[in-house]
């Protein structure tokens, strides 16, 4: 004769054990953006080349414009270096932030934001935790690059104020940008064929923008391109702060930029987001 293992419990008890305790409370926008954010940095001991290639491609940029174009530019690799490295660091987290759609594809094929989608926070916030993380390694970068330029010769006008204002306008349009790719990582099949495609808009908009050179140094057509282009607006920024002449305008305008980005490419994003199956 043998006893059964466990008895059976009756359906009341249960549900009423089940309602003993109040349900945790949902966590808020802000709290589970951050949490996302934290998972992202954590994902950068498992990737350390994306801080290598933080660190490699602005240096070999300052050091290969500065030392070899930077005297037929503006006849003094030190005159150049301080027009050409604010510009550097717009087109550094320009190309950083693809890293950022690459990501999300991949782990959107991995299916691990299936599960996200059944969590009860606020939907947005594995991408928005991303993009924040994301900011550290812009941090990284900047802070490094501008650190280079100071052993090179670069003496910011606007002092150190002016460049921690750089740093922050930078890292907000960054942030706007990094909302394109996610856009981008919704869209495409394998995170190669973002790089592949980001590289055909990134490379346009860094190289017909002021970043290497000034627009009155172009002819007339491409000069009225360079000044409409964000990417010329965000250099224009830095460079004026770093050097004490930006306005109040450029600034804002460069603010404008960023807020249309998140509104128009992160809307797209969350609806590309909702549908994916």
């Amino acid at each position: 004769m043998t006893a059964p293992y466990a008895t059976a419990v009756p359906d009341t008890k249960l549900r009423g054990a089940l309602a003993a305790h109040d349900r945790p409370p949902r966590p808020n926008p802000l709290y589970a953006s951050l949490t996302f954010a934290w998972r992202a940095m954590l994902n950068f001991k498992h990737a350390p080349e994306q801080l290598s290639e933080a660190v490699v491609m602005p240096f070999m940029f300052v050091l290969m414009f500065t030392y070899l174009f930077g005297g037929a530019i503006a006849n003094s690799s030190g005159e150049y270096l301080h027009y050409f490295l604010p510009g550097i660091l717009v087109m550094t987290v320009l190309i950083m932030t693809v890293n950022t759609g690459a990501a999300l594809n991949a782990e959107m094929a991995k299916g691990i934001f299936d599960r996200f989608r059944t969590l009860p926070f606020w939907q947005p916030a594995p991408i928005v935790g991303a993009l924040i993380g994301d900011i550290v390694r812009y941090t990284f970068a900047i802070v490094l690059t501008v650190g280079l330029g100071l052993l090179l010769g670069f003496r910011p006008g606007g002092g150190f104020t002016g460049v921690v204002l750089a740093i922050l306008v930078l890292l907000v349009f960054a942030f706007g940008v990094g909302w394109i790719f996610t856009t981008l990582g919704m869209l495409v099949r394998k995170p190669e064929s973002i790089t592949n495609t980001s590289m055909m808009l990134l490379f346009p908009l860094s190289f017909i923008s002021n970043i290497f050179t000034m627009p009155e140094t172009m002819p007339s057509w491409m000069a009225a391109i360079v000044r409409v282009n964000p990417v010329s607006h965000a250099a224009t920024a830095v460079r004026g702060l770093m050097h004490g002449t930006a306005t109040a305008g450029q600034i804002v305008l460069v603010l404008i930029i960023s807020a249309a980005l998140v509104v128009v490419f992160g809307s797209l994003t969350m609806v590309l987001y909702r549908r994916k199956s």
